[in-house]
């Protein structure tokens, strides 16, 4: 059975909101991978400076390090944009994950993003992101879900496929 999940996607998409309620519905924690990245990289992307590889791997170890260091069921929210991003926290967390992408179209993205209040990642950025996203491979243990529905429907799509695969 399947223990340890990303929630990714790129900025907007609902990682945090969606993360916590699919936890909730598994009897899993949640870990937002925004309280994990270090200072500088929330610096950056506050001032509208899209954060590069070098910037991500400190934090990528840090959520695969999360789950190997976390008592399991875990669903940890994180953009997991590249192939490469993915294998990091694979490794660091030294067993398989399964990854559940919300997807989306832009607009409705962007639309989400205009909405928050109180977040550190500007709307400017999201081109930056989308043009970084790597779509799963046939290698990854992964469902994708459309985000152009209610987040209980997308909640119960996830938990849906969760159970069936179990």
């Amino acid at each position: 059975m399947m223990k340890r999940f990303v929630v990714m996607g790129v900025s907007g998409c609902g990682k945090s909101s969606i993360g916590a309620s699919f936890a909730a519905q598994i009897s899993a924690d949640f870990v937002d991978g925004d309280n994990l990245h270090p200072a500088k990289n929330i610096t950056k992307m506050t001032a509208g400076i899209p954060l590069d590889d070098a910037d991500r791997g400190p934090w990528l170890m840090a959520v695969g390090q999360t789950f190997a260091d976390y008592d399991l069921p875990l669903v940890i929210g994180c953009s997991a944009l590249k192939h490469s991003y993915r294998d990091i926290i694979r490794s660091a967390a030294g067993g398989p994950i399964a990854f559940l992408h919300l997807d989306g179209a832009r607009d409705v993205i962007a639309s989400r993003m205009a909405k928050r209040k109180d977040h550190f990642m500007p709307t400017t950025l999201l081109d930056s992101q989308l043009l970084a996203l790597e779509q799963l491979g046939p290698d990854e243990n992964a469902v994708r879900v459309n985000i152009d529905q209610s987040p209980d429907a997308i909640v119960a799509e996830l938990v849906a496929h969760f159970r069936k695969s179990t």
